[in-house]
């Protein structure tokens, strides 16, 4: 491997993968509870409870602050789970050269 990965993710404090995970988690709930309020073919959760799916709640234009939100977060949830995957792996194990023997086994 090469020596970016050491220089960028080196000694990783025991405390930064919990605090990642935790990041992570509340990254999640909000990504899914966006797409829970958005209004989509079918009328989004209030449809789904028996609501009225034609109003919405937040106004007409909602809808694209809602998308442009939620492409957001759903970027900030991948880089966030790559670089949770890059700190709790563990490293690569040191490659050693072969050694080579010196005696005749043949002889």
């Amino acid at each position: 491997m090469s020596t970016a990965n050491l220089a960028l993710f080196g000694a990783v404090p025991s405390w930064i993968p919990p605090v990642l995970n935790i990041i992570l988690f509340l990254a999640t709930l909000f990504l899914i509870l966006l797409v829970l309020i958005q209004r989509g073919k079918g009328g989004g959760l209030a449809g789904a409870f028996g609501g009225i799916g034609g109003s919405s709640a937040f106004g007409s234009r909602a809808g694209d602050t809602f998308t442009r939100i939620t492409i957001f977060t759903a970027a900030i949830w991948v880089l966030l789970i790559m670089i949770t995957i890059k700190v709790t792996q563990p490293p690569p194990p040191e490659k050693t050269a072969p050694t080579i023997s010196t005696s005749d086994k043949g002889s």
